[in-house]
C-alpha cells in the first residue's frame, strides 16, 4: 500500500523504521512546521522531520489541515503517531482507507494527549497500544488491534513511552494486514477514561499526599514538565524518587539528611528518598550532592 505518516515526536521512529523495510511504500511524511525551541529559541525540526530528511522521503509541513487536500488523495492510508493536529472529517476521508492512529493506551482507557503519563500517575501496572480508525471524536474510533505491556516499577514516562513505541511496528502491521484482508475494525467497549495534557501547575508536589501518589507523580511527569517543589522560594525539580523504609517520624515535606540519603516526609507517615533533582537554573544532580551545597539545617521543609 502507498502510505503517508503524519507524526511529530521520536516515539514514531520505530514504526517508521519498520515501514521502510516492509512491503509498503512510505510515499509521504507529514509533520508540524519547524518551531522555535530551547533557551535560544532557535528554529528546530521535529524528530520525525529529521528522520525523513535522513531517509530521503518526501516531507510536507502544512500550516493548516486544509493544505492536505489534493496532496494525500492518492494514498491508500495515512497513519498518525503523535501528530498533534486535529483533522476535519473532510480531510480524514481523503485517503482510500482513511486515517489510522497509533495511540499509547488500551482504548477506551486514557483517551487524550497524555495516556502514558496518566497511566503512571494512576499507578497502573499494565498498559499498551491501540491502532484505530480516526474519526471526529477524541480517540473514539473503531479498533483494529491492541497490544499489552506490563509496566516496570522503576519506569518513568520517558522509559514507558520508549517501550510502547517499540510495540508500534507490530500493532501497525496487524492493522494494515486487516485492511488488506478486507476486515473491518471493531467498536471500542468498556469504561472510558481521559488523559488530558499535563500542566506545570499540576506537577507541583503536595507533600501531604501519600508516598505512593508522590512517587507516581514524579514517575509520570518526567521529563516534561517534571514534578517540582519549592526550596526557599525557588522551584526544585524532582526527577527520581523511591520509597524509603526509614522509621523516622517526619512531617509532610520535612527534610532529613543522613547516611548519604536525602529523606522527606509524606502525608501518610511514610518517607521517600530523593535520588535526582534539578535546582533552579542548574543541571540534574544527585540529591545528596545538592544537600551538601544547600547547607541544610535540621527540620527544614520543602514547599
Amino acid at each position: 500500500m502507498r502510505i503517508g505518516v503524519a507524526a511529530t515526536p521520536h516515539v514514531a521512529i520505530p514504526t517508521l523504521e519498520w515501514l521502510v523495510t516492509s512491503p509498503h511504500d512510505i510515499a509521504l511524511i507529514i509533520t508540524q512546521p519547524d518551531r522555535p525551541s530551547g533557551r535560544g529559541q532557535g528554529i528546530s525540526q521535529s524528530p520525525v522531520s529529521k528522520w525523513a530528511d535522513e531517509h530521503g522521503i518526501q516531507i510536507i509541513k502544512p500550516n493548516s489541515p486544509n493544505d492536505l487536500v489534493g496532496v494525500i488523495d492518492s494514498l491508500d492510508v495515512v497513519i498518525t503517531i503523535g501528530y498533534g493536529v486535529l483533522l476535519p472529517e473532510s480531510v480524514l476521508k481523503l485517503p482510500r482507507h482513511g486515517f489510522l492512529n497509533l495511540h499509547f493506551s488500551l482504548l477506551p482507557l486514557y483517551r487524550g494527549a497524555a495516556p502514558a503519563q496518566r497511566a503512571l500517575q494512576n499507578g497502573e501496572t499494565v498498559t499498551g497500544v491501540s491502532v484505530f480508525q480516526l474519526d471526529q471524536g477524541m480517540d473514539t474510533g473503531p479498533l483494529f488491534t491492541q497490544l499489552k505491556l506490563d509496566i516496570e516499577s522503576e519506569w518513568r514516562s520517558y522509559e514507558l513511552l520508549e517501550q510502547l513505541s517499540l510495540l508500534g511496528p507490530a500493532a501497525v502491521a496487524d492493522a494494515l494486514t486487516m485492511i488488506e484482508d478486507g476486515l473491518s475494525p471493531f467498536e471500542q467497549t468498556g469504561l472510558a477514561s481521559m488523559a488530558p495534557k499535563i500542566s506545570k501547575a499540576e506537577a507541583a508536589i503536595d507533600w501531604s499526599q501519600s508516598c505512593e501518589l508522590i512517587i507516581n507523580k514524579v514517575r509520570a511527569f518526567y521529563p516534561t514538565p517534571s514534578a517540582w517543589t519549592l526550596w526557599k522560594g525557588n522551584p526544585l525539580k524532582v526527577t527520581r524518587i523511591v520509597k524509603s523504609y526509614s522509621e523516622l517520624a517526619l512531617s509532610p515535606g520535612q527534610i532529613h539528611c543522613a547516611d548519604n540519603k536525602v529523606l522527606v516526609g509524606t502525608g501518610n507517615g511514610e518517607v521517600v528518598e530523593l535520588l535526582l533533582i534539578v535546582p533552579a537554573g542548574k543541571s540534574e544532580m544527585s540529591a545528596i550532592a545538592w544537600s551538601r551545597g544547600a547547607h541544610l539545617l535540621g527540620g527544614e521543609h520543602f514547599g
